[in-house]
């Protein structure tokens, strides 16, 4: 489960800060952080998918978005007992106080609360 946030995380975080940092023009001298090639990139892929450049920042952010929900829930999925018991604790979900009652045990002769 490591790895796999580790590959999801990774590019994402790499595509999020290159394209901030080439949105402000912050270089830092490196010519691929620097807003000519942030609108080459933008504009050839335009091309190549027959839509304006403006376009695909929008539709690669809902992809990430919902990239990111499709991997919450798998590991919402596979963590969901983790999760169910927290959840009792935390909030004490499950059998009320008159539900105790009725479910103690006849063979008990303690009269302790």
């Amino acid at each position: 489960m490591k790895w796999f946030l580790i590959l999801w995380a990774c590019p994402v975080m790499f595509l999020t800060s290159w394209y901030g940092l080439s949105y402000y023009d912050m270089s830092f001298g490196f010519f691929m952080l620097t807003r000519q090639t942030h609108d080459l990139v933008f504009q050839v892929y335009g091309n190549v998918l027959g839509i304006p450049p403006e376009t695909i920042p929008p539709l690669v952010a809902r992809a990430i978005i919902f990239d990111s929900f499709v991997v919450f829930a798998i590991i919402g999925f596979r963590k969901r007992r983790q999760i169910a018991a927290w959840y009792r604790r935390r909030f004490g979900a499950g059998v009320t106080q008159s539900e105790r009652a009725s479910l103690a045990s006849d063979a008990s002769l303690s009269s302790a609360p």
